[in-house]
């Protein structure tokens, strides 16, 4: 019986009793397919056809003169793009791999171990999520500057490395592992870092994922440190670069800001659609919780 209702719902093969629900989800997929092809075709279009009214969803004359401008424009200033790209991916590898093991380590330890102030320390991670960039800007400035890492490397990874919307979610997957499956392994001789990588990490493999994610799209889209913690340009990011085209004349600028644009957007298009398979089990696993 349960074999019948499960071909009922996922069916191996295409039967007319999904016609409905393809009738529902086709128009909806288009709708939000839109964006993502109007701003490809953006960094496309030549720039009689950016300021063209009404404006076109598709291009139809395609140059790749927004993208030569865009690298010219950064040559210019002694500092070449692809140095602000390198820097990214330095910034955001690192701050990355550094979170995943902050959060893993975190979660296991709220989740499994006992202590005094376990509660309160929870809770300010709760209170955490409420907290937007700007309300905490200053706190940070201080600590950056008082630490020592004003215009360094880890000015960009510090501010960076703990997300509390990451722990929540790694933390849930964590709880729904057993206590007995810990205790045997401790039985077993195992220290708390063999249980970490044996059996802690393969079974929140999809949380890690989705921190993993969310993590690379605050980090890439982040601007706040090069403003504010880094002077020297060398070491500033490209999504400074980008949001920098365009200060002072917006409309000659269109173009260079289209490609930029697109540009900054197809890493986080291509790691969530690498990893959108465990994202979903994750929010699937958090309803349910």
């Amino acid at each position: 019986m349960a074999n019948f209702q499960g071909n009922r719902i996922n069916p191996s093969r295409f039967s007319r009793g999904q016609i409905k629900f393809h009738a529902i989800a086709f128009p909806l997929s288009i709708f939000m397919i839109l964006p993502v092809v109007f701003l490809v075709c953006n960094a496309f279009k030549p720039l009689g056809e950016l300021f063209k009214f009404p404006p076109s969803l598709i291009v139809y004359n395609p140059t790749l003169d927004n993208f030569k401008n865009l690298m010219n424009l950064a040559g210019s200033t002694g500092i070449p793009m692809s140095r602000y790209f390198l820097n990214s991916m330095i910034v955001t590898v690192l701050t990355v791999l550094l979170n995943l093991a902050f959060t893993i380590m975190a979660a296991y330890v709220f989740s499994k171990k006992k202590f005094k102030i376990k509660g309160a320390l929870w809770e300010i991670n709760q209170m955490a999520l409420m907290f937007v960039v700007t309300a905490v800007a200053i706190p940070r400035y201080l600590i950056i500057v008082n630490i020592g890492a004003y215009n360094t490397w880890a000015a960009h990874v510090l501010p960076l490395v703990a997300m509390p919307v990451g722990l929540f979610l790694v933390k849930q997957f964590v709880d729904g592992i057993p206590d007995a499956l810990i205790e045997a392994a401790v039985v077993d001789g195992a220290g708390d870092f063999v249980i970490l990588r044996k059996v802690i990490i393969p079974l929140t493999k999809p949380a890690l994922a989705t921190s993993v994610v969310l993590t690379f799209q605050q980090v890439w889209n982040n601007i706040e440190t090069s403003n504010n913690y880094i002077t020297n340009e060398a070491l500033r990011t490209l999504t400074y670069y980008v949001n920098s085209v365009g200060v002072n004349n917006v409309v000659a600028a269109a173009g260079l800001m289209a490609a930029a644009n697109l540009i900054l957007f197809v890493p986080n298009l291509v790691i969530f659609i690498a990893m959108q398979s465990k994202v979903m089990n994750t929010m699937s696993h958090s309803g349910i919780k």
